[in-house]
């Protein structure tokens, strides 16, 4: 008997409950399938990701990876047909293109059943609700059920729990792994993570409370593109976790957050790219020349505010950017410039390499106040004070900002502008207020 092990976000082989269910079958092939659609909205540094993580769950399967280019729709069921399989197994996706994709492959598969088995959150998903039987809405009150719901040990999973199936052996179409050729300062795979969060607990959990906020210290785990490609799954992280120590605690609550804003975009797929509070629907934003214009400043990390430029430059060259300096970004681009969040969310979707829907989306919403649990609309980020309290010694603007890194002062709070850094493209105290006159109009 031969199945399907259909990749997707799950390019691992341990603690793999998809894999776990396909090896009870005699003969497995392993397959990805390369979307077109997703080729194409992903950026270079994402796809170099992608294309490094797929060549070394290849080498883990000793090359019995095989891997296709087209619509899924069309690949799955011709790859079932190929080795007459009794069913396709995945690790369900709970967003909504995948959740769409899914439910077309399933029914061009016909009798053959598409086999769901475990997915890439700790808790999926639709498990944690309200008593009424409805979603939650504010993520403390989701953490605390959440929790209570606990979750299921690692599965004990490996390329030694299935029978491959030589891809060499099927007429399976296959398509050379991507390759843009883009430096990464991530290394992928699932070795790689393994390795980088073994580090991370050894060494960095201990002060994680303290310095997960300073983007001029290496505070966090990194894990995050790790997590959006699934080469490593957050049960195996958290079995390591000691939740003795405050560092596990806050890191906890940050996989709970992954898992509230993937519950959210499951029962509300319209704030993909929409408010999830339709209130702000009617707020004034700025669309016209002027604000393309400051929108390619922002991009471009000229606006003239240090720490704002600092993070620009960084998702720039590297495709990362510290947490908070995303949420002083963000709030810069929407109550700073008055531009759409949807502006700013699609250049991070573009350029990070751990670009995730449901945490993206509706992170630039909290920052927006659209979301659930936003921040109040009247909470608009001083970059200035976020720069002086988070990058005390300006050592994070200095390395990303050529042109201060070798100022004494590079939060320009007082002396002349190094020659050639932009000066502000507006006045922050200015702006402020009339966010607060947009915002007030719909409170």
């Amino acid at each position: 008997m031969s199945v399907l092990l259909w990749f997707r976000r799950d390019l691992r082989l341990h603690d793999h409950p998809a894999l776990a269910a396909a090896a009870e079958s005699d003969d497995v092939l392993a397959c990805f399938v390369l979307d077109p659609r997703l080729e194409a909205s992903s950026g270079p540094r994402r796809l170099q990701f992608l294309g490094d993580s797929l060549r070394r769950l290849d080498e883990d399967l000793n090359g019995r990876l095989l891997v296709t280019r087209g619509l899924p729709p069309d690949a799955i069921p011709r790859l079932a047909n190929e080795i007459g399989a009794s069913a396709v197994h995945i690790s369900e996706d709970f967003a909504p293109f995948g959740r769409r994709r899914d439910e077309r492959v399933g029914q061009a598969l016909g009798s053959v059943p598409l086999i769901a088995t475990g997915s890439p959150y700790l808790v999926s998903p639709g498990r944690v609700m309200k008593s009424d039987g409805t979603p939650y809405r504010v993520f403390t009150s989701f953490f605390h059920s959440w929790r209570d719901a606990g979750w299921r040990p690692p599965a004990q999973t490996g390329a030694e729990s299935a029978r491959w199936i030589d891809p060499a052996s099927v007429n399976g179409k296959p398509c050379d792994i991507p390759d843009p050729g883009v430096a990464l300062d991530l290394v992928a795979g699932e070795a790689a993570a393994l390795s980088q969060w073994a580090e991370f607990v050894g060494d960095g959990l201990n002060r994680y409370a303290e310095d997960r906020n300073r983007p001029d210290r290496p505070g966090t785990s990194r894990m995050s593109a790790h997590l959006k490609f699934g080469t490593i799954h957050p049960r195996t992280m958290v079995s390591t976790l000691d939740m003795q120590h405050s560092g596990a605690g806050n890191y906890l609550r940050e996989l709970a957050f992954r898992d509230f804003y993937a519950a959210v975009l499951y029962h509300w797929p319209a704030s993909v790219w929409r408010n999830w509070n339709s209130d702000f629907d009617s707020i004034e934003m700025d669309t016209g020349d002027e604000a393309k214009r400051r929108f390619q400043a922002w991009k471009a990390g000229e606006t003239g505010f240090p720490l704002v430029d600092a993070g620009m430059r960084q998702l720039r060259e590297i495709g990362f950017m510290h947490n908070r300096v995303r949420m002083v970004v963000a709030s810069f681009l929407v109550k700073d410039l008055h531009l759409p969040w949807q502006w700013g969310a699609e250049w991070f979707l573009e350029q990070l390499v751990d670009g995730d829907m449901a945490n993206n989306q509706h992170g630039w919403q909290w920052c927006a106040g659209s979301g659930t649990d936003a921040a109040p609309y009247f909470r608009v980020f001083n970059p200035a004070r976020q720069a002086e309290k988070f990058d005390p010694s300006g050592d994070y603007i200095r390395r990303w900002v050529a042109e201060l890194s070798d100022a004494d002062d590079p939060h320009l709070l007082k002396g002349q502008r190094p020659q050639g850094y932009p000066e502000p493209i507006i006045d922050h105290r200015t702006e402020r207020a009339e966010a607060l006159r947009r915002y007030s109009s719909i409170s």
